[in-house]
């Protein structure tokens, strides 16, 4: 893994995606990838609310919001490692409702939920629109990889046995799948920011 990496605390890498994403022109699409427990949606929860402050209108979206009907997803069980890693999320929509609209040519007007996994229907949420210069963080575990767009992709790495320790008792089958997706895929190799997330309020960071 080539790079350094230098320790900053939660806000200062807040700071620094903050500062990363005004680089960018116009429209910008940013994936925070990371598994549950390193806080990909917070984050960009939090970076969103730093770039509105400074008069950028930005919006943090939640991938799993944009998961596949249960009676796909879960066609092979509740814990089956390959729908989680393959088919649990439905891309054509988040290309379609999220990311598209904030390509240079697309509407600027991104649907913030799409369904309710806990009740298994669509929500009713209206589009919202970004603007010109608007930025969209798509936040969740398992985007990089998958040839979805994005100006700027950020992976919050955990390695197996912190996740082992953070993850709850219901999601603990998916420290496996998470590790399988690491080393297969090996997200945090072609990130734009790698952040070591073992512990989340002490990341260490490597930007390209």
């Amino acid at each position: 893994m080539a790079g350094r990496f230098r320790p900053l605390d939660r806000d200062g890498l807040v700071t620094h995606l903050a500062d990363r994403v005004r680089e960018l022109p116009g429209r910008a699409r940013v994936l925070v990838d990371g598994p549950p427990p390193a806080g990909p949606v917070p984050l960009a929860t939090t970076v969103a609310e730093r770039l509105r402050a400074a008069g950028r209108s930005s919006l943090a979206v939640d991938a799993d919001d944009f998961l596949r009907p249960a009676s796909v997803r879960l066609e092979f069980g509740h814990t089956d490692p390959d729908m989680f890693l393959d088919g649990w999320l439905d891309e054509p929509a988040l290309r379609r409702e999220v990311l598209g609209p904030l390509a240079p040519d697309g509407s600027g007007y991104v649907l913030p939920r799409l369904r309710d996994t806990a009740r298994d229907r669509a929500f009713r949420d209206s589009p919202v629109g970004l603007g010109a210069d608007g930025v969209l963080l798509l936040a969740g575990g398992r985007l990089l990889g998958r040839g979805l767009p994005a100006e700027l992709t950020v992976h919050l790495r955990m390695g197996r046995a912190a996740l082992e320790r953070r993850l709850p008792a219901d999601l603990a089958w998916t420290a496996a799948a998470y590790a399988r997706y690491e080393a297969e895929g090996d997200p945090g190799g072609y990130a734009d920011v790698l952040v070591m997330s073992d512990h989340p309020d002490r990341p260490a960071l490597r930007d390209t």
